[in-house]
């Protein structure tokens, strides 16, 4: 019997419909050769939802999120809305969605194609084989603590961190690292910050648990030095919100395109998949906008929330044979292109090889 998944979709502002359509004709043609089958539903949040209904975030968004068996998520945000007041930008929908969702956790791949080595401002030796997974906290922290103000004279935040929200992320990077190389390094600023050291005291008593997996530490400015020094070092990067945010950028530099990156949010009843960029505004509706992000994190959707392990396998060699054909977006046309095609090409082609494969 053919399985059925009920799937929120979320285009958002700029470049977002247009990558979220590329990912799921790409999803439709996987469902076509693994026998299962996604039915989508459209919700609005970010910009168009404010523009629309006067919220970024608007509770039948949240209500058919958790209905739902995964979220697929595109991009928000824009000049056009940043001069709003904060309870009404696109970003602060976001996380009271991730909020609502329960999503703690988010995870972060980076690895290198090799045939996009030259893509990155990094040297080829350096990055050649890196292959690492960052897993950041993502509901607490100095974006989420209190008290917090801004009074035109004094601005502060407040970085909270409980035991029981370092424990719950500790375990999701070190059960990640299990299927991996078996090395988790955390990072924080526990020479300086007690809520880092409380988080260090914490993975700490976690690791016990895994004996099997290496522990390390390291300071989060070591860390953001170390990530362009030698990025082979790390398999999982352990971290907190505001350090996790940082650092998993400075990491899709890593693969020569931020477009490149996708990004699971996961920990509550359902998962949120989007690609780590943002709206690109100014590129959008030129059909220039490189999709593959998005389609990674449709790949990571249906292994991480659907269990479809095989049509994500799938979608993944599809890419990779896709990059060795020579066929990039204009963002990549530099390096190896054969053939520089739109965001829609992009899309179909990745959906004709996975039909065949």
């Amino acid at each position: 019997m053919k399985k059925i998944y009920n799937i929120a979709v979320i285009r958002g502002d700029g470049i977002g419909p247009e990558i979220v359509d590329e990912a799921i004709k790409v999803l439709d043609s996987v469902c076509a050769k693994e026998n299962f089958e996604l039915r989508y539903e459209d919700y609005l949040m970010g910009g168009v939802a404010y523009d629309f209904k006067g919220t970024p975030l608007p509770d039948e968004t949240i209500e058919g999120c958790l209905k739902s068996d995964a979220v697929l998520f595109g991009a928000i945000g824009g000049q056009k809305w940043d001069t709003l007041p904060r309870e009404f930008r696109p970003e602060t929908g976001l996380l009271k969605l991730r909020k609502s969702l329960g999503l703690f956790a988010n995870l972060r791949p980076t690895s290198v194609f090799d045939e996009l080595l030259d893509a990155s401002t990094l040297k080829p030796e350096v990055l050649k084989g890196v292959d690492l997974f960052v897993v950041r906290e993502l509901t607490g922290g100095i974006y989420f603590g209190e008290p917090r103000a801004n009074d035109g004279f004094t601005g502060y935040n407040t970085m909270i961190y409980t035991k029981p929200e370092i424990e719950r992320i500790a375990h999701v990077a070190f059960e990640s690292a299990m299927k991996r190389r078996k090395e988790v390094c955390s990072v924080d600023k526990a020479n300086v910050l007690e809520v880092s050291q409380l988080w260090r005291d914490t993975v700490n008593e976690v690791a016990k648990e895994y004996p099997e997996v290496t522990l390390t530490h390291m300071y989060v400015d070591n860390a953001a030095m170390q990530l362009v020094r030698n990025p082979r070092q790390f398999d999982v990067i352990l971290t907190g919100n505001i350090f996790g945010d940082i650092l998993s950028d400075e990491a899709s530099m890593i693969s020569g395109s931020i477009g490149l990156l996708p990004s699971a949010s996961i920990g509550g009843k359902v998962g949120l998949f989007e690609p780590i960029h943002g709206s690109a505004p100014d590129i959008a509706g030129q059909g220039i906008a490189n999709p593959l992000a998005t389609i990674l994190s449709a790949s990571m959707m249906l292994r991480f929330a659907l269990g479809e392990i095989k049509a994500a396998d799938r979608i993944e060699s599809a890419i990779k044979k896709v990059l060795q054909d020579g066929y990039r977006t204009k963002d990549l046309a530099n390096y190896g292109a054969k053939e520089v095609c739109s965001t829609t090409q992009m899309g179909s082609i990745i959906a004709d090889y996975v039909s065949k494969l």
